[in-house]
């Protein structure tokens, strides 16, 4: 039965998050809070947060940095997934990929269709690996971010879930899914 296996130990993750928006500061940056927050309470670290421009350049720059930082296991961004002329997330990341996760984003939608309806369809939320990082790309409001925590990462990556979780495919813990 899938869930959360308490014999196991708890491996955490080493999360950076990056909020991607024109117009957010430290001090305005609910989304990016919420998911520090809420990383941190589920017992990861936080590597690394900032805030780029809704720009290609801007945004390629900062993950692939990510990207190269041992100390980074994954990368969650907000902001940037819609059809605003600006939104540009897909379009700076996906090029990156070596494999995208196209369930990541069939279980987001299933799962903010029950909070938003059909205006899920308005997101462009999704996953993909760069080299062996994880980079998963959620939408800029504080309930999708919600949305993507709790009712999706939280548990794809708590090492203790099973039958396995997505933290057994970082690097460091690949031994957790033999």
């Amino acid at each position: 039965m899938a869930g959360i296996d308490e014999s196991l130990a708890f491996h955490p993750l080493r999360i950076a998050v990056l909020t991607i928006s024109d117009t957010r500061t430290e001090q305005t940056d609910k989304s990016g809070g919420l998911l520090v927050e809420r990383l941190v309470a589920a017992g990861h670290e936080l590597a690394g947060k900032t805030i780029v421009k809704d720009e290609v350049g801007a945004i390629q720059a900062q993950v692939l940095a990510w990207v190269g930082d041992e100390n980074v296991d994954l990368i969650i961004s907000t902001g940037g997934t819609g059809f605003a002329p600006r939104d540009v997330t897909p379009e700076a990341v996906k090029p990156l990929f070596r494999r995208e996760m196209d369930g990541f984003s069939i279980v987001f939608h299933q799962a903010s269709l029950g909070t938003v309806g059909v205006s899920t369809l308005q997101s462009r939320a999704f996953a993909g690996q760069i080299d062996d990082t994880f980079v998963f790309c959620l939408p800029g409001s504080t309930g999708a971010c919600r949305d993507g925590w709790d009712l999706v990462l939280a548990l794809e990556l708590d090492s203790r879930y099973r039958p396995c979780s997505l933290a057994g495919q970082i690097p460091r813990l690949r031994h957790l899914c033999a």
